[in-house]
């Protein structure tokens, strides 16, 4: 139990479902390797929108990706031209034949509480040159203010500059990550600075999650 284990992978199945909702017995193994290109392209097409996850699905001939933002009317564009410009480039780039593609933009309801939201404002602070310390403790405060448990954000590189590059870590409250039932959103990334990369992680615990028998 002292692995180090993506949280939420050692929760799905229990509290967390997957992020890919289909089967394929035959053409597993690239409709798999086109969701993950897809999450990508899609977080890098809206990444002024706050995207904080994509969920894929795949009815019989038919292809739909929900895009979960912070921020949809960015995502949507005006008059829809946003969406309508996203499913062309994803028709050219990934799909093929007459298989229909539809995009649904869902608004997250509590970006504070969204782990890959927190880490792309540390990330977008970063970048901007503003000193980590103020970077993160900004972070912790909204989520906490959010009503989270706990909270941990992780940062790692050349920070501020600095010569010798190295790890800091900025905790709030608790996080049980060998509970099961604990909900805790996990994400990471990277920020890109003149100095290299520094490495952003953040784990937000909020609350636990019972079934209808109470355990």
């Amino acid at each position: 139990m002292g692995q180090k284990v993506n949280p939420k992978g050692f929760r799905i199945g229990k509290i967390y479902n997957w992020s890919s909702v289909w089967f394929s017995d035959k053409n597993y193994k690239e409709l798999l390797k086109q969701d993950i290109l897809i999450r990508k392209f899609v977080s890098k097409e809206l990444k002024e929108a706050a995207v904080e996850k994509v969920i894929i699905e795949r009815p019989t001939g038919e292809t739909v990706v929900n895009i979960f933002t912070a921020k949809p009317g960015v995502a949507i564009g005006r008059s829809g031209a946003g969406v309508e410009e996203l499913k062309k480039k994803l028709r050219q780039k990934f799909l093929t034949g007459k298989q229909t593609l539809n995009i649904n933009i869902k608004e997250v309801e509590r970006p504070a509480l969204s782990s890959a939201i927190v880490m792309q404002g540390v990330i977008a602070d970063l970048e901007r040159r503003v000193p980590f310390r103020r970077a993160v403790k900004q972070a912790l405060s909204k989520v906490l203010r959010a009503g989270a448990q706990g909270v941990k954000v992780i940062v790692s590189g050349r920070l501020n500059g600095s010569e010798i590059a190295r790890r800091e870590t900025l905790t709030h409250g608790k996080i049980p990550l060998q509970t099961i039932r604990a909900d805790i959103d996990y994400c990471r990334g990277a920020a890109h600075t003149i100095y290299g990369a520094i490495g952003v992680k953040v784990w937000i615990y909020r609350g636990d999650i019972f079934d209808k028998q109470g355990k």
